[in-house]
């Protein structure tokens, strides 16, 4: 989009916060960089540079807006729409793998050469990886300057920085101020969050329903793991240097994430995991204006718009559970669930909840019985099979998934079906054209609507909602009653 000049001047003259993490708009006189929404008076257009990455500007050495603070705009919804190298480079970069295992394990796990991964990404963003995990990391240390009263030099280190002077140098160029003012200014006279706490807003694109979101977390929520509490959905989290505890709370502007993490190195992961199981960033008006185009979808998208795809923060964990709930219902694969985690699952504290374990990993259920599993002997053979190809890396299930490899690696799995598989990659893979034609909830709410209710004719129906049909999955589940669809009391 950043070529489209005429286009990009509209929206920043218009202050049209849909574009906000889709393009950045650098200014030559000032130096500064902002996101289109910025509240100031919008500059001459022959002044404006644009560019698709806040890296990018940084890059040709711009300073971001103190004002709109375009480095924590909404993630470009692109990114989670496509399944090519790029699209898959910036889901890892999102998640940090570029801080703990460099290009050269970004590269490996593309299947790519770091030369193509550089050539390929700044063709696109105008900016490499290591470009690109810097604005990250930059981005992290402010989070932490400005939520936290850790010592400097512990939030270098735990934003990923290898040194305490690269952190000074680049909080200074990219924010314009030193990280000790930028901490004064951002204080605002709030409170000091206990150790290992971490307050933030996490933004998104209006509209956001969040009925349907929060309302399958909390009604599929795996006892010990999850729990509804106090208006929150909370759960935790395994994370790569240690575990955490998030806690995430709908409002009409953002959503509230409140963070305890054993090791502040995890923050950059574990915010990206909680904005990847909220699916905040995705382009709502983008999915509801091709959906609305049908016109038996249309009151459905009206009535509540903005419904997004509820995932998950771990892939494998979901696969798992997606077997446990095979042909059951969602009480008994809340049951099945609960009690593969008290068997196997990390035991961790919760001062705040009745939150007590993690979600056992694939190595923790390799040893697993399959006759101390109350499943049919089908549905455990299902099961260890599964565990067996994620303990060896036959299959990797990750954000960075080809889809349609994993589709193919999973369908060649005993017991796993076209529903299975394609839940995973709706959920767990964030394919955003997932459906489902069999499910059964989808068949009856496509014959109440006078929709083709047959797998086959609903299919070549939705052909015209890609590659938005995951979240037509979401409109057509919401005419039950069922509470998945609704936010808890």
């Amino acid at each position: 989009m950043h070529h489209d000049t005429e286009r990009c001047v509209r929206a920043v003259q218009s202050k049209d916060a849909r574009f906000d993490g889709w393009v950045f708009t650098a200014v030559t006189t000032t130096r500064i960089y902002c996101r289109p929404s910025c509240p100031v008076v919008p500059p001459k257009p022959q002044n404006m540079t644009f560019y698709p990455s806040a890296a990018a500007c940084q890059q040709a050495g711009f300073r971001a807006c103190k004002r709109c603070r375009p480095d924590t705009s909404p993630g470009s919804p692109e990114w989670n729409a496509r399944a090519d190298s790029v699209a898959r480079a910036m889901r890892l970069i999102r998640d940090g793998v570029v801080d703990r295992e460099g290009v050269q394990g970004l590269a490996a796990r593309l299947g790519y050469s770091t030369r193509q991964i550089e050539r390929q990404l700044r063709a696109e963003l105008g900016a490499g990886p290591l470009a690109l995990a810097r604005a990250q990391r930059a981005q992290t240390a402010r989070l932490l300057i400005e939520t936290t009263a850790l010592p400097m030099a512990d939030i270098a280190f735990a934003a990923g920085f290898s040194s305490v002077r690269t952190y000074n140098e680049t909080v200074r160029e990219v924010f314009g101020l030193p990280p000790g003012e930028l901490r004064a200014r951002g204080r605002n006279g709030s409170g000091a969050q206990a150790p290992g706490v971490i307050a933030l807003r996490l933004p998104f694109r209006a509209p956001l329903n969040p009925d349907n979101l929060f309302g399958h977390l909390a009604a599929t929520a795996v006892p010990g793991v999850e729990e509804w509490r106090d208006g929150a959905y909370r759960r935790t989290l395994q994370l790569p240097y240690g575990h955490g505890i998030v806690a995430l709370t709908p409002r009409p502007d953002h959503i509230a994430c409140r963070l305890s993490l054993t090791d502040l190195r995890d923050l950059t992961h574990a915010i990206s995991r909680c904005r990847w199981l909220l699916d905040l960033d995705a382009d709502p008006v983008a999915v509801d204006e091709r959906l609305r185009a049908d016109p038996l979808l249309a009151p459905l998208v009206a009535q509540a718009p903005g419904r997004r795809v509820p995932r998950t923060t771990d892939a494998a964990e979901f696969a798992v559970r997606a077997v446990l709930g095979q042909q059951v219902s969602t009480a008994a694969a809340r049951t099945h669930a609960g009690r593969l985690v008290t068997a196997h699952g990390a035991v961790v504290d919760d001062a705040e909840g009745g939150l007590t374990h993690l979600f056992p990993t694939p190595e923790a259920l390799a040893g697993l019985d399959p006759e101390a599993l109350a499943l049919p002997r089908s549905r455990r053979a299902t099961l260890t099979t599964l565990v067996a190809q994620l303990t060896e890396g036959t299959l990797r299930l990750s954000v960075d998934s080809d889809w349609g490899r994993a589709r193919a690696q999973l369908l060649a799995l005993p017991g796993f079906g076209p529903w299975t598989t394609e839940v995973i990659a709706m959920r767990a893979l964030g394919d955003p054209d997932a459906f489902l034609p069999s499910d059964l909830g989808i068949r009856r709410a496509a014959q109440g609507l006078g929709l083709p209710h047959t797998p086959a004719a609903l299919t070549a129906r939705a052909a015209a909602w890609r590659p938005w049909r995951a979240y037509a999955v979401q409109y057509l589940w919401a005419t039950d009653a069922h509470p998945i669809n609704h936010l808890p009391k």
